[in-house]
C-alpha cells in the first residue's frame, strides 16, 4: 500500500523508551535464540500496525450476504414463504446461494494466489538469531531482536542504536524533517522526550540514507511509533483510471436499473397486477441488470494477469495496476541497468591536463574504501580496478552522500597531515575547487579561466566518448580538525577525473523498439549527464527527439515544463524532486505513466507514477513504494507485463460490453413488456435462472484470449465508448425480443405459462450466444474463444431448450413448447447473431473514423 508522508505532532502514545539505559527486551549483543524469537511472536504478535489476520471462510462467506440487492432477495423469499408460496421461497433461496457461492469460491481462490505471489517479494529484515545473521519477512521482527541495518534499507522496528557507523536516517515521514538525521548510541538527558530528540533510537517506516548500524528492537507492529498514528499513515492511494472507471459504470448500471424498477412498479400498480408477484419480478429485474459477476471477473482475470506475469518473471504487489500496466503509453526510467549492463567498470583516471594520474586513482580509492554510506557501483568499480595499500590512513569522519549535494567526503588522517578527500558529480566538485595539481601533484596551481575552460574541456571529451564521470577533490586541514561537515567542502584542490563505462545492453535497442510499435514511448530520466546518455542512445540507435537537464527544469513552471515533457526524451542531471515533477508534468497531459526505479532517490517518483515498477536487487524503500517487482532488470520483460495488462484489461472489457449490450436488451424489454402484457412476461423465479444461467457462461471469461488489434496500444475505461455501444447493441436484442412476443402471441397462441417459457429460452440462447460476436472486434470465426467458454455456453444454451421438458421445469413454471417454437427460434437466433455481427463493424469503423479525425 502507498502511503502518504504526515509529520507526526505531538506527543507519542508509547513513554520515551530510549531514555533508558537498556531496554527492557534486552538479549544482549548476541540475538535472541530460535526458540525464544518464536515465543516473542507468539506473545507480541507480528510486526504489523494491526494483526490483518484473515477473517475464517465462512465468515468471509458470509460476509458476500451484505449486498443490498441480494438481502433484498432474500427479504423476497422471506414474504414469498410467510404468503405460503413454498416453492417461490426455495428457488429464490437456491438462486441466490448458487450466485454467492459462485463468486465467493471464484474470487477466494483467485485472492489467495496473489497473495502468495506477494509475499514472494516482501521486504525481509536481517536479524542475528543463534548468533548468525538471518533473513527474515519483517512481520516476524520481535522485541528484543537484533537487526542490522545499512544504506537503503527500511528500519524494520523501532529500536535502540548499538552501534553505529556514520548512521544517517531520513524520518520525515513521522517528524517532516526533510534532512537526514544522525544516530549514534549513548544516552541522552533526561529532557528528551520528544521523538526529534531521540539521537539513539530508530523509528520503524523510516529509511537509512547512509552508513550501517547493530540495532536492538524494543517496540514492534501498533507499539511503534507509526503504528500509533498508522490511521493517519495507511491512507488507500488515490483510486486508478481502472478503478474510477468501474465505479462509473456501476454508477450507470445503478441508475438504469433504479429507473426501470420504478418504472416496473408504476405499470403493473397501475394494472392492478398482484403486488407480490409484481415486487419479487421488479427486484428479479433488478438483479438481472446488476453486474454482480463484475467484482468476480475483475478479481479473477487480475489474478490471473498476476500468475502469468510471475511465468514472466514480473510479481505484481498490488493487483489493480496490472489494468494500468496495460494502459501505460510512457515509461519513465533510469539509463544504468535499463539500457546498460550495470557492470561498471573503471576505464579512465586522468588529471586535469587529461593525462593518466594514478594521483586520482588514489585519492578516489581512499575515499570509496573509508566512506561506510550508500556505496553505488562506481565505488565498487574503483575498489575492484585495483588494490591500493590504505593500512597508513585512518579515517576520523564523514560527511555521506546525498542527492541535493551529489558528493562524499571523508576525513582522513594519516599521522603527519589530515585531509578531506571528496568526490561527486564533476560540475560540483569543479565549483568548488580553486587551485589545481599541475604535473602530478608536485605543484597546485590558482583555477584562472584558462585553465577552468581546459578542466571542463577534459570533462566534456570524456563524457562525449561515453565515460560516466566523477571529479576528485581535496583539501589538507589542521590535524585537530575533529570532524568533518558540509562546510568543509569549500576551496579544495582539483585532482582529476574517473571514467567510467558502462557496456550497453545489446537487448535495450530492439527492446525499446519493440516498447515504441506496441504503443509505449520511453523516457529517461537520469543523474547521469547528457553527453553520455546521448552517446548511449546513439550506440543503440535510439533517436533522441528532445534533451532536458535538471538546471533548465529548476527554471520552469509546472505550465512550462507541461509543455517541454511532450517533445523531450532524455531528462539528464535531474534530482529526486525533479523526477518527480517530470512524471507529474507528463500525468497532468493525460498519459499513464510508470516509472522503473531502484533507489533510494526513486521512492518519490515510485510513487507518483500510475505503476512504480522496481526491481527485486532494489533497495528496500524502493521496493515498498513498487506496485510491481521485476525479477530482472530487462526490458524485455517489461514489455511482457504490459501485454499481460492488456489482455486482463481485454478480458474483462469483454464483460462489461456483454453487460451493457443483450443483458440490458432483454431487461428492457422485461420492463417494456409489462407496458401491454396482462400477465408479467417472466417469472421472477424464472428471470433469477436465467440470471444464474447466464453467469455461469460467463465465468471463463478470464480465461479467454484476446485479440492481437486489442493489444496493439494502451487503452483506458471510455465510458463515451462503453455508453454507446450499449445504445446501438442493446436495442437489437429488443428488438428480438419482441419479435418473440409477437410469434408466441400471434403465431403459437401462446397462453401465459408458455408464453413465459419461449421468451425464457429465446432470452438466454440469444444473450449467451452473442458473446461470441461482441468478444472480438474482428470475424468471429477468426478468433477462437477459449474451448471452456465454447463448453459452458453451448451446455447453458442446452439446459435452456431441454429444461421446459423435465421435471425440473415443473417447478419454475415451465411448459413443453411445440417443434414448431425450436425451429423459429433457430431462425431468430442466427438472424440475430448475423445483424448484431454487421451493427458491430459498423459501430467500430466509425468508431476509428472518429477517433483518427
Amino acid at each position: 500500500m502507498k502511503k502518504s508522508t504526515l509529520p507526526f505532532k505531538g506527543k507519542l502514545e508509547n513513554p520515551a523508551w530510549w531514555l533508558n539505559d537498556q531496554a527492557e527486551t534486552s538479549s544482549g549483543r548476541v540475538g535472541l535464540s530460535s526458540t525464544e524469537a518464536r515465543y516473542r511472536l507468539t506473545k507480541f504478535g507480528p510486526n504489523l500496525f494491526r494483526d490483518h489476520q484473515d477473517q475464517a471462510l465462512i465468515l468471509q462467506f458470509l460476509s458476500r450476504f451484505k449486498n443490498p440487492l441480494v438481502l433484498l432477495l432474500l427479504a423476497a423469499s422471506a414474504i414469498s414463504a410467510f404468503t405460503g408460496e413454498m416453492t417461490n421461497f426455495v428457488i429464490i433461496s437456491v438462486m441466490v446461494l448458487l450466485s454467492v457461492t459462485l463468486d465467493f469460491v471464484q474470487e477466494h481462490r483467485a485472492g489467495k494466489a496473489a497473495a502468495s505471489l506477494r509475499r514472494s517479494v516482501s521486504v525481509r529484515a536481517r536479524v542475528i538469531r543463534d548468533g548468525k545473521p538471518i533473513d527474515v519477512p519483517v512481520t516476524e521482527v520481535v522485541p528484543g531482536d537484533i537487526t542490522v541495518v545499512s544504506a537503503g534499507d527500511m528500519i524494520p522496528a523501532d529500536g535502540l542504536v548499538l552501534e553505529a557507523r556514520d548512521l544517517f536516517v531520513k524520518q520525515a515521514l513521522l517528524t517532516g524533517e526533510s534532512y537526514p538525521v544522525e544516530k549514534r548510541p549513548g544516552a541522552l538527558a533526561v529532557d528528551a522526550t520528544e521523538l526529534q530528540d531521540a539521537t539513539n533510537a530508530v523509528f520503524m517506516g523510516t529509511t537509512v540514507i547512509s552508513g550501517s548500524a547493530r540495532i536492538q528492537v524494543v517496540k514492534t507492529g501498533a507499539g511503534t511509533a507509526i503504528g500509533t498514528i498508522a490511521d493517519q499513515l495507511n491512507n488507500q492511494p488515490p483510486p486508478t483510471a481502472f478503478e474510477v472507471g468501474t465505479h462509473r459504470f456501476g454508477l450507470l448500471i445503478m441508475r438504469l436499473t433504479i429507473l426501470m424498477v420504478l418504472f416496473v412498479l408504476l405499470v403493473n400498480a397501475l394494472m392492478h397486477k398482484p403486488w407480490l408477484d409484481s415486487f419479487l419480478f421488479a427486484v428479479a429485474l433488478a438483479v438481472g441488470l446488476t453486474p454482480e459477476l463484475l467484482p468476480m471477473v475483475v478479481s479473477v482475470t487480475l489474478s490471473r494477469g498476476a500468475l502469468h506475469m510471475a511465468e514472466k518473471r514480473v510479481i505484481v504487489k498490488r493487483l489493480a495496476s496490472i489494468q494500468n500496466l496495460g494502459s501505460m503509453d510512457v515509461l519513465c526510467t533510469d539509463k544504468t541497468g535499463t539500457l546498460t549492463e550495470a557492470k561498471i567498470r573503471l576505464e579512465q583516471h586522468v588529471d586535469p591536463q587529461g593525462n593518466p594520474g594514478e594521483r586520482v586513482l588514489e585519492l578516489a580509492y581512499l575515499n570509496s574504501f573509508f566512506e561506510t554510506g550508500l556505496k553505488s557501483p562506481l565505488d565498487d568499480a574503483i575498489l575492484a580496478h585495483e588494490k591500493i595499500d590504505v593500512s597508513a590512513w585512518q579515517k576520523i569522519d564523514e560527511v555521506p552522500f546525498d542527492f541535493e549535494r551529489r558528493r562524499v567526503s571523508v576525513l582522513l588522517d594519516k599521522g603527519n597531515t589530515r585531509v578531506l578527500v571528496v568526490k561527486g558529480a564533476p560540475e560540483d566538485i569543479i565549483a568548488l575547487c580553486t587551485h589545481y595539481e599541475d604535473q602530478g601533484n608536485k605543484s597546485q596551481a590558482l583555477i584562472d579561466k584558462a585553465a577552468m575552460a581546459r578542466i571542463h574541456e577534459v570533462h566534456n571529451n570524456l563524457e562525449k566518448e561515453g565515460f560516466r564521470v566523477l571529479g576528485i577533490a581535496w583539501r589538507e586541514v589542521p590535524l585537530d580538525h575533529p570532524h568533518a561537515v558540509v562546510g568543509d567542502e569549500t576551496e579544495l584542490v582539483f585532482a582529476g577525473f574517473a571514467g567510467f563505462l558502462d557496456p550497453p545492453k545489446e537487448s535495450a535497442g530492439a527492446a525499446l523498439t519493440a516498447l515504441k510499435a506496441w504503443g509505449v514511448t520511453v523516457k529517461i530520466v537520469t543523474g547521469d549527464s547528457e553527453l553520455v546518455t546521448q552517446h548511449v542512445c546513439g550506440e543503440l540507435n535510439i533517436p533522441v527527439t528532445g534533451v532536458l537537464t535538471g538546471k533548465e527544469i529548476a527554471q520552469m513552471d509546472d505550465s512550462a515544463l507541461r509543455i517541454r515533457v511532450e517533445t523531450a526524451n532524455l531528462f539528464c542531471r535531474v534530482n529526486p524532486s525533479q523526477k518527480d515533477r517530470v512524471i507529474l508534468a507528463l500525468k497532468a497531459r493525460g498519459h499513464v505513466v510508470g516509472y522503473l526505479g531502484d533507489g533510494i532517490n526513486d521512492a518519490p517518483s515510485l510513487h507518483s507514477a500510475d505503476v512504480g515498477l522496481s526491481v527485486d536487487s532494489a533497495v528496500d524503500v524502493a521496493k515498498e513504494a513498487a506496485d510491481m517487482i521485476l525479477l530482472e532488470h530487462d526490458l524485455n520483460v517489461l514489455l511482457d507485463g504490459v501485454l499481460e495488462g492488456r489482455r486482463t484489461f481485454g478480458n474483462i472489457m469483454k464483460y462489461i460490453m456483454m453487460g451493457t449490450s443483450s443483458n440490458f436488451g432483454n431487461m428492457f424489454s422485461m420492463a417494456g413488456a409489462a407496458l401491454f402484457l396482462p400477465f408479467l412476461p417472466m417469472l421472477p423465479t424464472q428471470i433469477l435462472l436465467n440470471n444464474i444461467l447466464y453467469d455461469l457462461s460467463e465465468v471463463p471469461i478470464p480465461l479467454d484470449k484476446v485479440d492481437s488489434e486489442e493489444l496493439r496500444s494502451p487503452r483506458v475505461m471510455d465510458m463515451d465508448f462503453i455508453r454507446n455501444f450499449m445504445l446501438v447493441i442493446g436495442p437489437i436484442s429488443s428488438a428480438f425480443d419482441f419479435l418473440t412476443f409477437y410469434v408466441m402471441l400471434s403465431v403459437l397462441k401462446a397462453n401465459e405459462a408458455l408464453f413465459q417459457t419461449g421468451w425464457f429460452v429465446e432470452s438466454l440462447t440469444t444473450q449467451v450466444l452473442v458473446i461470441f460476436i461482441i468478444r472480438t472486434r474482428g470475424n468471429p470465426f477468426k478468433s477462437r474463444a477459449h474451448p471452456i467458454l465454447v463448453a459452458t455456453s453451448l451446455t447453458v444454451v442446452a439446459i435452456s431448450a431441454i429444461l421446459p421438458f423435465t421435471p425440473m421445469g415443473i417447478f419454475f413454471g415451465f411448459v413443453s413448447p411445440p417443434a414448431q417454437f425450436y425451429a423459429i427460434l433457430l431462425a431468430m437466433v442466427l438472424i440475430y447473431l448475423a445483424l448484431v455481427e454487421m451493427v458491430k463493424r459498423v459501430f467500430y469503423r466509425s468508431y476509428r473514423a472518429s477517433n483518427f479525425h
